[in-house]
């Protein structure tokens, strides 16, 4: 991958969800890989964009989204 990121599509899209570890709700609104390097060497994660009720966006790791 040449880009800094790419979008992953997921059964969960546009639905309400829950991030486990900080029990924080809202929608997801994307599934990212996202290479987070600050170095030559790429680090990617898969991150979960998720709106809450205010319409702030925060992240979390895709493995800590659950539907709430």
């Amino acid at each position: 991958m040449s880009e800094r990121y790419e979008y992953q599509p997921h059964r969960l899209l546009w639905k309400r969800v829950r991030d486990i570890p900080s029990g924080a709700e809202g929608v997801l609104m994307a599934v990212v890989t996202e290479n987070v390097s600050n170095t030559g060497i790429e680090h990617w994660v898969d991150l979960a964009y998720i709106r809450n009720a205010s319409g702030r966006e925060f992240t979390t790791a895709v493995e800590n989204v659950e539907p709430a």
